[in-house]
């Protein structure tokens, strides 16, 4: 179990970093600006999380191998988009696609594991509001602090089916969790496929939530 809650981890860490720091690289952020937002992503989730299940200090901290990891994705982003600064702009098409793809599995995974660490937590036992809360928390937390640090509208209040998926992938999750109590394969692989399916569908068919556009 830890060992795929780590390896969750990892995934959801470098797919959120890569989203990140494209953010940040359209955004015009320096270098540094690049890895505080990619790291920011990668980890903000988790550190709301763990404060409101009373996680102090945040996991992360324990975990400094996590922020490495998300430092040097950022590095390599960087650092491709700098070799390819001639062509990014004309990109923006294929670097907005590669971005999704990026967000999606890393939705999916900390989707997944914040549902997980929320329902083995003994001050969330039994409460499904705050797990199903939690989940979501996670996997999209860093993504709203990321598009405020850019000074964007987070994304996750006006695009697409986002935050939605993240919580049917939580519920499917946690549903099938009480049911398989030995094993979390089943429901791990059940509500990735749900997060990421419904993701880059929303993207693919522009599915969105009811706004009102035009208002005078």
């Amino acid at each position: 179990m830890s060992e795929l809650l780590l390896a969750l981890e990892i995934i959801g860490t470098i797919s959120f970093a890569v989203s990140g720091a494209l953010v940040a690289i359209r955004s015009k952020l320096d270098i540094f600006g690049v890895i505080v937002v990619a790291c920011t992503t990668a980890v903000g989730g988790g550190v709301i999380r763990d404060l409101l299940l009373g996680t102090t200090p945040p996991l992360i901290f324990s975990r400094f191998y996590i922020v490495l990891i998300a430092m040097a994705t950022a590095v390599i982003v960087f650092v491709t988009s700098y070799v390819k600064r001639k062509s990014f702009s004309t990109m923006s098409t294929r670097i907005e696609a590669i971005n999704n793809v990026f967000d999606a599995v890393g939705l999916a995974a900390f989707t997944v594991m914040g549902t997980e660490l929320a329902y083995v937590h003994q001050s969330a036992a039994g409460n499904a509001f705050l797990i199903l809360t939690l989940g979501t928390m996670t996997a999209v937390g860093g993504g709203v602090i990321r598009d405020l640090l850019t000074s964007n509208t987070p994304y996750v209040f006006k695009k697409h089916i986002y935050a939605i998926a993240s919580i049917l992938g939580s519920a499917l999750y946690y549903g099938i969790r009480l049911l398989s109590t030995t094993s979390i394969l089943l429901p791990t692989l059940a509500g990735i496929i749900l997060v990421i399916a419904l993701r880059l569908l929303a993207t693919k068919f522009q599915w969105d939530l009811p706004k009102i556009k035009d208002l005078d």
